[in-house]
Formats: C-alpha cells, structure tokens, sequence
C-alpha cells in the first residue's frame, strides 16, 4: 500500500470503512485487520464478529447461544476457534500387537484414568451447536446443552459406546417423515427412477458435494470451543440394493496421546437421507433428513464408551486446528488406512490362535487316545 493511498483512505470517515467492513466473511476481516491502523480498529467491532458468526451458524442467533459466546469470550474469539478445522498431522502406526506393552488386567477404561478425575468432567459441561447446510440454505440449525440421557453415575451411559443423537426418526414411518427435507426446488437433481440413480449417481454426488455440517462443542466450565466437524463429507455409503437411503460421514481425527492406547479417537458425524416421492417425470423427487448424530471411534473399529468420551471431548477442544480442509481429508484417510491395517493384523492374530486351540485340541485327543490305547 503506498503513502498516497494510505492518505487517502485516511481522509475517509469511518463510517465508511465500517461499512465496507461488514460486508466481507471472517477470513477477509480478519486479513483486513492487517492492512492498516484504522481496519484493524474497525475489526475489533464486536458487532461484525457477531454478524460474520450468524451468517456462518445461523443456530448463534439464538439469544441463550449468544449469552453462551459473550460468557467464553465473545463473538470474534468464537470465531477464531471454530472456523478453523481439528487436524492431527500424524496418525501414529500403531498395530494391534501394541496392546501388549500394557498389561493384560489394565483395561482401555483404566487407560483413561480413574474414577476421581472424572469429577472434573460432567456431561453437563457440554453445548453442542449444529448448522447444517444444503450449498447456500440452512436447512437444519440445533442446540443441545449438556449430552441427553447422560450421567456419569449413569452405568447405562458409561458403560455403553458413546452416542449422541440430535434427532433420529423410523425410516420407514410415514407418520414422522422428518422435520428436514430437501425437494427439486432446492436444487436436487430429479430422480425418475432408483434404478437410473442407480447406475448414474447424480443424487448422491450432489448430496455428497453439497452438503455442510457444522458441529461446535462447547465446554462451559474451562470455556472452550471446537468445531468436531469436517464441514465437507470425508465418506459415505449408499445403502443396497433399495438405494432409497443415503449416509454422510463428517468429523475429524483427534490426538489424545495421554488418554487412549492408540493415540487418537475419531469424531465421526453421520446424516442419513431418505429418498421418498419419486415418480416417473422425478419433478417431485424428496428427501427427508431422518438422523444426525454422533459417535466417537476407536482404532480398532468399536466405539468409545460414555464415561471415557466425557475425557476425549474435553482433550478435543485445546487441539491443533487449520483452515486447511486437505490436511483434515489427508488426517481422516490415514486414520481410516492405520485402522484397516489393525483390523487386518486383529483378524489374522485371532486366526492364528484358533488354528492353535485346534491343533492343540487334535493332539490332546491324539495322546488321549494312545494313553487308552
């Protein structure tokens, strides 16, 4: 910027500049604070902070969410820890033979710490804010506070794998068709037939490109923000051979070094579609959003229990995060390619044991009979 045009722009009023300012996204105001003296006065206006966060979570429009963010910080702070995604730049190759460093009698919930330590986390601690997008529409924004049917004292919740549900209806259940659905005249392409979608996709690839989930936690206590999820799907499946369910995947890969055995859980966010009206000309193609939730994996393939998550989600809101969405996708197909291989080495360690319960069985029999004999 030159000494001319800096001058200029002081002869301005800031009125101006403010103007201007209120206009651009998060990233752009936060670069423009760089720029001079008087934009990084103006970006200190919690009032843009505020109105940048609407239009990106539309669910921080609520007056209790706004109460929540002006108490951890406030607007521009929110801003700053959850626009960036969680990365974890190293999946650790770790192996299923790598249990056996710790003992057999200590378990993964030991692994996690005592009993004592989990006062200090409480499922009450928890906020979880949701903004769902379909490319530029909002079509589904939630707030959850504290984790529902959970208590620590709770043995059905600490014992069983971690789940947290925003809504879920039957798929099948014509009276509940869902409280979120999709149409033509949102920009889905028109499906004349499950056997077209079929062979050609077009549903499923615009559902997997132009979906955007959001999921923040906050943790009231230590007054920490984090968003768990991907924003874009890093996976998904389609479900044969009706077709007429779709599922997404979004989240992230979160280190937690000092809490599991492997190193690292992954948040995995699902969203499940459920393709209804389709008739020959499709301009009356459907689909009804009918479960979002959200679960924690290990790297063995099974999910993490209620009281051990309480730690993970605590240890998940002081990581390292990027505005990068390559290092997230690179983060999660290296967890998912470090756990295929454990699950492999797994199933070929249990083999090898069966082969030798029977070897071991077939000549027991063997002297067994030589002895009679």
């Amino acid at each position: 910027m030159t000494v001319a045009s800096i001058t200029r722009m002081d002869s301005l009023n800031s009125d101006v500049f403010y103007d201007i300012l209120r206009r651009v996204d998060g990233a752009t105001l936060a670069s423009a604070a760089c720029a001079c003296a008087a934009f990084k006065a103006i970006s200190n206006e919690e009032k843009l902070w505020e109105d940048v966060c609407y239009s990106m979570w539309p669910s921080t429009k609520r007056d209790d969410v706004k109460t929540l963010i002006s108490s951890t910080g406030g607007f521009k702070k929110f801003y700053a820890d959850c626009f960036p995604l969680i990365v974890n730049k190293t999946v650790p190759e770790f192996g299923w033979g790598d249990y056996s460093e710790y003992p057999e009698e200590w378990t993964e919930a030991e692994y996690y710490g005592d009993y004592d330590e989990l006062e200090s986390v409480s499922p009450s601690d928890f906020v979880s804010i949701v903004d769902i997008k379909y490319k530029e529409k909002t079509i589904c924004s939630k707030v959850l506070w504290g984790i529902p049917n959970a208590s620590v004292q709770n043995g059905w919740f600490s014992d069983c794998p971690f789940r947290v549900d925003l809504f879920s209806y039957a798929s099948r259940d014509e009276d509940h068709p869902g409280e979120v659905t999709l149409s033509v005249s949102d920009g889905l392409p028109p499906v004349t037939s499950l056997e077209r979608e079929r062979k050609d996709g077009k549903l499923w690839q615009e559902l997997h490109n132009g979906i955007r989930v959001s999921w923040i936690m906050v943790n009231l206590k230590v007054k920490q923000a984090a968003n768990l999820s991907s924003w874009y799907a890093v996976d998904g499946q389609r479900h044969w051979p009706t077709s007429e369910d779709y599922m997404l995947h979004f989240g992230s890969v979160v280190p937690v070094k000092d809490i599991s055995p492997s190193h690292v859980v992954k948040c995995i966010i699902t969203l499940r579609f459920q393709v209804t009206d389709i008739e020959g000309s499709g301009t009356h193609t459907t689909l009804n959003l009918t479960e979002i939730c959200m679960k924690l994996g290990n790297m063995e393939g099974g999910h993490v229990n209620g009281r051990n998550s309480l730690f993970v989600l605590k240890e998940a809101l002081s990581c390292d995060r990027s505005k990068d969405y390559g290092l997230v996708l690179e983060s999660c197909r290296l967890y998912s390619k470090v756990q295929s291989e454990i699950i492999e080495e797994k199933i070929r360690y249990e083999n090898r044991l069966e082969r030798l319960y029977v070897v071991g069985g077939i000549t027991a029999f063997v002297l067994l009979c030589c002895y009679f004999l």
